[in-house]
């Protein structure tokens, strides 16, 4: 025999007797949303593994008490004008100098270029910190 107590309460809340009222709403929207995390995922690492500039540090001299020589190369995807920035450090990590160089939109996209830093005082390294473009302000 049923409990009528338990039917009134089926009623009430909506519960069916298989329990399968809105498990398929439920797992349709739980799987458009991990469909749509899942491509905007996809979508972000591809955007951040292709930046439209990057740069890597070749090397360095220091050259005297108030200079330092670097050469970086610079890759760029399209043709962007990008801006490179270079420090010399001191022993201390004080920043002694500093230099901008700017990469012309015309010049070649694969690049190696010599810059100059004039420090204040001894230098012991040159630090790359990156490139940027007008579009990109991460440097790279």
């Amino acid at each position: 025999m049923t409990d009528p107590s338990a039917t009134d309460l089926d009623a009430r809340y909506g519960r069916t007797r298989n329990g399968r009222g809105r498990q398929p709403l439920v797992l349709g929207i739980i799987g458009v949303l991990a469909l749509t995390a899942l491509a905007w995922l996809l979508w972000a690492a591809f955007v951040q593994s292709t930046p439209p500039v990057s740069s890597r540090l070749l090397g360095f001299t220091i050259t005297s008490p108030t200079s330092a020589t670097a050469t970086i190369q610079v890759d760029r995807a399209k043709d962007v004008e990008a801006s490179c920035r270079l420090q010399a450090k001191a022993a201390d990590f004080s920043i002694v100098g500093e230099l901008t160089l700017t990469v012309t939109a015309d010049s070649p996209r694969r690049q190696s270029l010599d810059a100059t830093l004039t420090t204040q005082r001894d230098a012991t390294a040159v630090v790359l910190v990156g490139c940027t473009t007008a579009d990109v302000h991460h440097p790279r």
